[in-house]
């Protein structure tokens, strides 16, 4: 299975890259991750011809072409980063490749709560008509105190929290394969404008 992993953040430091490189490590027999990064896509501005650029266009061609997404956030004032948001502005707004795309929410942050308000409200935007992304239901890993959490390997150190990942990264490729399943026998996607664009 071909997966990439979405580091939701444009920080240098960020604990949510080493999440997504502790995953990639970690399950690299069950599965092949890209990590890719958002931090050198251009903030939006909505394009007359909706063409993407460049850097948006690699990624999205890289969304179309993976199984599933697997996307990290930290939490900033409650939300997700502006980059991340501006990240999904980039591809709602041209080329859509999340629609009907498995996606696995993740996030971590330095304070307790594991950005768990980020990742509701990043649920919500995936959610959107011009992302509609199959988001996987009933699981979310929450990693706080994310700056205490790795070894200098890289590796998560509490193992309730290895075993937490585990269970929801074995539900995630079932899910996966179960989209696939329910998808089959539909139409791609859905290529018709949207009515507020007509």
């Amino acid at each position: 299975m071909k997966l990439i992993g979405i580091v939701g953040t444009n920080s240098d430091r960020s604990t949510n890259r080493k999440l997504l490189q502790f995953i990639q490590t970690h399950f690299s027999d069950q599965a092949e991750i890209e990590l890719c990064e958002i931090k050198d896509l251009p903030a939006f501005d909505e394009p007359e011809d909706q063409t993407p650029p460049i850097t948006v266009k690699e990624l999205s061609d890289k969304i179309i072409l993976a199984d599933g997404v697997i996307i990290s956030t930290p939490e900033y004032d409650h939300t997700i980063p502006a980059a991340l948001k501006s990240a999904l502005e980039w591809l709602s707004y041209t080329t859509r490749p999340l629609i009907d795309k498995p996606v696995m929410v993740t996030g971590a942050s330095l304070g307790s709560l594991g950005s768990s308000r980020a990742q509701a409200h990043l649920r919500q935007i995936l959610d959107a008509p011009e992302l509609k992304a199959r988001l996987m239901p009933s699981a979310e890993f929450l990693l706080g105190h994310s700056q205490q959490a790795f070894d200098e390997k890289g590796d998560l150190i509490d193992q309730d929290k290895v075993n937490e990942l585990e269970e929801n990264f074995e539900e995630f490729l079932q899910f996966v394969k179960m989209t696939e399943q329910l998808l089959k026998n539909r139409s791609k996607k859905n290529t018709k404008p949207f009515s507020w664009e007509v």
